[in-house]
C-alpha cells in the first residue's frame, strides 16, 4: 500500500501505470477542490497542465483530460484523497518524492540491515500500542 504526497504527480503515476490504483491507500494533497465541480476542475486542470511552474506535471496530457479527471473523481469519491485545507490546515509540507510505502518489501530488508532493524523495532512498538 502507498501513501501519496502530491496530487498531480501521483495521479500522473496512476495514469501512466507506474502505480496501481488498488495499491493507493491515500493521497494527501495540498489542494482544496471537488473534481466533480466543473469550475474547480478547470482550475486544477489548467494549473497542472500549463501552470506557473517551469515543468507543469500534466504537460503533454492534453488529450487525456477525461481519464485524468476520472482518476481524481475515483480518488475523491472513494475517500482516497485527503485534502487538509478543507479542514483549515495549511499543509505546507513538500517532499522531493511522491510516494511512501506503508510496508517495506522483504527483499529490500535483506540487503539493508539498518532498515531491517528499524522496521522490526517499529513493528514491535506498533504492536505494544494496541
Amino acid at each position: 500500500m502507498k501513501v501519496g504526497l502530491s496530487l498531480s504527480r501521483c495521479v500522473r503515476d496512476i495514469f501512466e501505470g507506474r502505480v496501481d490504483y488498488e495499491d493507493v491507500l491515500v493521497i494527501v494533497s495540498r489542494t482544496d477542490f471537488d473534481p466533480n465541480d466543473n469550475d474547480h476542475w478547470q482550475q486544477i486542470w489548467q494549473g497542472y497542465l500549463h501552470g506557473g511552474v517551469s515543468n507543469p506535471v500534466w504537460h503533454g496530457l492534453d488529450d487525456h483530460e477525461t481519464e485524468i479527471r476520472n482518476i481524481c473523481i475515483d480518488l475523491y469519491e472513494s475517500g482516497k484523497l485527503h485534502q487538509p485545507r478543507q479542514f483549515g490546515s495549511a499543509n505546507r509540507f513538500r517532499a522531493d518524492y511522491s510516494w511512501l510505502d506503508t510496508i517495506v518489501p522483504d527483499g529490500e530488508l535483506e540487503d539493508k540491515p539498518a532498515v531491517k532493524k528499524a522496521w522490526e523495532q517499529y513493528k514491535m512498538l506498533a504492536g505494544l500500542s494496541h
